[in-house]
């Protein structure tokens, strides 16, 4: 029999939906639905909106999920900038805010200000019952235990649990997941059950939606592209201690790194497209020799998943039609034709809250789950 959990997600699902519609659907009684939509209508997940058209008789009243009845908070945190966020039960951005840290800042002095910061957001809120907290972070995460366990882009934070530092402003339920997972997770939709996300930013790597599911991974570390090996980076030192991955050639850090070589006033990927949008050809061959080396790698990716779109996301967007430009050249001349046919390249539909907008999802998705609401 259809629970309280299960009229709820019905309800989610359709936005607006009468009581009868809902008995139809879950073949409850008249009094059975009545005794779920009170008992959420309660709890102010559910509202009574305008009347639905009347077909002959007494207008049915609409039943409509309530996003303002609660908040959950966002921190989408980076190497080099962490941003936070308010969003409603629907997941739409409240309020926003950035940190800008040092890339060597560790969890205890960096975690105490996203603390504080998420406070100072929540003062606009004031009152509002906060349901969750979602997190991301770059590399490999233990979703079990809200932490990171491989990640080169943020030394000292591995096996530290987010959590403790968020039960100074809430006891509410924490998930974390790694940064492209929830970007990921942000862009999917109902029309689209195959796509890669990829996020070209300091690191690069990517989230892997197949049937309609998002994919980690038996160890959570489905995605990690920049780890690939690739000729063109044969004997470059990475980050993560070994030689010839991409990230050693066309990550926003080697980017970076080549550029203040030459001399280049540069010590962020977004410092690198600002300059390639004044017209430095060095900035701008940078970015699109970053698009061919990942289109290369990408390409059997492709090939092993036929996604039916691409999304480009992460600081390198920024410089969308130069990096798009270098990618299809060696993607579509790598994969197969087939692969390729009718694949789309698109930029993040969200921009640079896809991971904040990604975060809400999937703490929203956990704590408004039919079972967690049945446990309310």
């Amino acid at each position: 029999m259809s629970t309280v959990g299960d009229v709820f997600a019905l309800i989610r699902r359709r936005r607006d939906i009468t009581r009868t519609e809902i008995g139809q659907v879950t073949g409850l009684s008249r009094t059975a639905v009545s005794a779920r939509v009170a008992s959420l209508a309660a709890q102010g997940l559910v509202v009574e909106s305008e009347q639905a058209p009347s077909t002959g008789g007494r207008p049915a009243t609409l039943l409509s999920f309530n996003a303002d009845a609660g908040v959950v908070l966002s921190a989408a945190i980076g190497r080099s900038r962490t941003r936070l966020a308010v969003c409603n039960l629907a997941g739409d951005v409240l309020d926003l805010t950035d940190i800008d840290q040092q890339p060597e800042l560790g969890p205890d002095d960096l975690m105490p200000d996203v603390v504080k910061r998420l406070d100072a957001l929540l003062a606009s809120h004031r009152g509002a019952h906060v349901y969750g907290i979602g997190a991301s972070l770059p590399g490999t995460v233990d979703r079990a235990r809200g932490a990171s366990l491989d990640s080169p882009i943020l030394p000292g934070w591995d096996g530290v649990e987010l959590q403790t530092y968020f039960r100074e402003l809430t006891h509410a339920p924490v998930v974390v997941d790694n940064d492209v997972n929830v970007i990921a997770i942000a862009e999917k939709h109902s029309a689209v059950d195959d796509m890669l996300v990829l996020k070209a930013s300091t690191g690069i790597g990517t989230g892997i939606i197949a049937g309609g599911a998002l994919q980690r991974g038996a160890m959570n570390a489905a995605g990690e592209l920049g780890h690939n090996k690739t000729p063109a980076a044969a004997g470059l030192p990475c980050r993560c201690g070994d030689t010839g991955c991409l990230e050693a050639i066309a990550g926003g850090w080697a980017l970076v790194t080549a550029l203040r070589q030459d001399g280049k006033p540069v010590s962020h990927l977004r410092d690198v497209v600002v300059l390639a949008h004044s017209g430095d050809a060095d900035a701008r061959r940078m970015i699109r020799d970053s698009g061919r080396h990942v289109g290369e790698v990408l390409a059997a990716a492709v090939n092993l998943l036929n996604p039916a779109v691409l999304v480009v996301a992460g600081d390198m967007s920024g410089g969308y039609d130069i990096f798009v430009a270098g990618l299809r050249e060696t993607l579509y001349g790598n994969a197969t034709a087939l692969a390729t046919r009718t694949l789309q390249v698109v930029p993040s539909t969200h921009g640079d809250r896809s991971g904040v907008i990604g975060c809400a999802t999937m703490i929203l998705d956990e704590v408004l789950s039919a079972d967690a609401i049945d446990r309310l």
